[in-house]
């Protein structure tokens, strides 16, 4: 194959149904990735993402190296700035770092950070900002030091988002709040295990006001039931918790662990080895299960924990973005939600 064919037909070929001329054509793409450290070509690749949903186009994106890891993350924080693309780019974000490139931990630098932020405390679609707080659960993990610069934003998100599970705005459907609630509930773990002293301080300054001990009782009481006492709340602080030195030990798939060792959800707690949950709960309720039934939430006592009970099996993921929709899915008989959830 020629590779000085021009983008147009290259890209008009990518999607080819022929596997031999989409691997060939995805090969040029690459090497032209490799000695062009432009950003047109990552940009127009983006383009046609969003405009086709190419499954080849999304591979090339998510193997991105460096230099490219920039004019991808300028490029989707350029759409995330657009309502009718929003959607649609943060998918995508979410399909790049649910791979953790080797670049992660350049997102805490980003102007796309803040640009989710905004994001997450104007927007007022329900599917977006779900989306989004995913995005964000799956990330905190990769940037833990973004704390000290963003933790006040963070909480911002969850009081806000927090406040929309109880007022159940009129014109969004029932089905998408269920998904929100139950993205919530996984902030709220990712926030506590993370930066539990800070965040506790945020919980009794916020909830103490009148105005929002309805949305305590009624939302956030209930998720504190379902977490152990945090062991920094007695030997740490919220000095010690934002110190880029605490962090600099950890990798990602530890501070994901660490989270989880904090939960009283079983399923959620043995997700790893050495969690103290026993295996007879871990053998008794398979993970990943699309059966609502064999949940050990699946109280019909309790509304909250039908609400939730998908997350407890798949949080915390770093493919929370795609599998809990996945399994609210199932959870809730909905087949058009309208996250896109395919895999690489």
């Amino acid at each position: 194959m020629a590779q000085q064919a021009n983008v147009g037909e290259l890209l008009a070929m990518l999607d080819s149904p022929m596997l031999g001329v989409r691997d060939d054509v995805t090969a040029v793409f690459k090497e032209n990735l490799n000695s062009d450290r432009g950003p047109m070509l990552v940009n127009t690749l983006v383009d046609y993402y969003l405009e086709t949903s190419s499954q080849p186009a999304l591979h090339i994106l998510t193997t991105l190296q460096e230099p490219h890891d920039k004019h991808l993350l300028d490029r989707i924080n350029e759409y995330v700035g657009k309502a009718a693309t929003r959607l649609s780019i943060l998918s995508l974000l979410g399909h790049v770092i649910r791979l953790q490139p080797s670049w992660k931990h350049k997102l805490s630098q980003a102007p796309l950070l803040p640009s989710l932020l905004k994001c997450l405390k104007m927007d007022t679609d329900v599917v977006v900002l779900t989306t989004g707080v995913l995005v964000l659960i799956t990330m905190l993990p990769m940037i833990p030091q973004s704390g000290k610069q963003h933790l006040l934003d963070f909480f911002d998100i969850f009081g806000r988002l927090s406040s929309w599970c109880l007022k159940k705005p009129g014109h969004v459907a029932e089905v998408y709040l269920v998904h929100l609630h139950a993205s919530v509930y996984a902030l709220f773990h990712r926030l506590y295990g993370m930066y539990p002293c800070n965040f506790v301080s945020f919980l009794r300054s916020h909830y103490s006001m009148k105005e929002n001990l309805e949305t305590f009782e009624e939302v956030v009481k209930p998720m504190m039931e379902h977490v152990r006492i945090h062991p920094e709340l007695v030997t740490g602080s919220k000095d010690h918790e934002l110190d880029p030195r605490r962090w600099k030990r950890l990798e990602t798939h530890d501070v994901v662990i660490e989270c989880a060792k904090i939960s009283l959800d079983p399923t959620e707690a043995s997700y790893e080895d050495g969690y103290s949950v026993s295996h007879q709960i871990s053998a008794r309720f398979p993970h990943r299960s699309a059966d609502v039934t064999t949940s050990p939430y699946a109280d019909t006592q309790n509304s909250y924990g039908k609400k939730c009970l998908w997350v407890c099996y798949f949080y915390p993921l770093l493919h929370v973005s795609a599998d809990v929709v996945k399994y609210a899915r199932a959870a809730t008989s909905d087949s058009e939600f309208p996250i896109d959830t395919a895999d690489n």
